[in-house]
């Protein structure tokens, strides 16, 4: 009767195997599942991160450009500073108050500074071609 009990053992052993094995493969199927919602989480905390990066510098580099914008607008001095620091003075001549374009125009003919006043900014187009083609 031994021997009988030993041959049930051993044929019970590979159901043992497949139920162990079974139960293995549902923890993996769970881990795998946990880690793609994880994965999905953080994707979408990465894409949330990402948009208020974007918002932060466009609101930054608008910050920026008001304050240069006023500064400009408000201090002649930074004006005249940046005057003398040009080699060539390039200005729209709609986005110059009457002060500031005075000021451009006798400041270039006193320095001998070229200075191109442009009422459209296509005409800036044609400018940076031609130096293009100058330069090729």
């Amino acid at each position: 009767m031994a021997a009988r009990v030993d041959e049930s053992v051993w044929a019970a052993e590979p159901l043992v195997c497949l139920r162990q094995l079974g139960a293995a493969q549902q923890r993996c199927s769970a881990v795998i599942a946990a880690q793609h919602r994880r994965i999905e989480q953080l994707e979408a905390q990465l894409l949330r991160t990402r948009a208020a990066l974007v918002l932060r510098t466009t609101a930054l580099a608008w910050a920026r450009q008001q304050d240069v914008a006023s500064i400009d607008e408000h201090d002649p001095a930074a004006l005249d500073a940046s005057l003398r620091a040009a080699d060539l003075v390039i200005c729209q001549t709609g986005c110059l108050s009457h002060g500031d374009y005075w000021r451009v125009r006798d400041h270039c003919r006193r320095t001998g500074k070229t200075c191109v006043m442009v009422e459209q900014p296509e005409a800036l187009r044609i400018v940076r071609l031609q130096r293009e083609a100058a330069a090729g």
